[in-house]
């Protein structure tokens, strides 16, 4: 049962945040083959000043070994 959280900058709106819950549903299902009532999706907003010491560090940098997919920016 995959629970996909997704830290997103703040200042999306809830149309944006649906959508894209619903995109990455149907991507979970076509990767995992897992129904869609197994498929839950969170959005934790984060303010943009924040980014760096809430997110980048702790959770892109402190668990490198469990990011399939690395960022493309220097946040410094």
């Amino acid at each position: 049962m995959p629970h996909v959280i997704v830290k997103l900058a703040s200042g999306r709106s809830e149309g944006e945040k649906v959508k894209l819950a619903e995109d990455l549903t149907q991507a979970v299902i076509a990767a995992l083959g897992c129904s869609e009532e197994q498929v839950s999706v969170g959005i934790d907003d984060v303010d943009p000043r924040d980014w760096v010491e809430k997110i980048y560090k702790p959770h892109i940098l402190g668990k490198a070994a469990t990011i399939y997919k690395k960022p493309g920016y220097d946040p410094h």
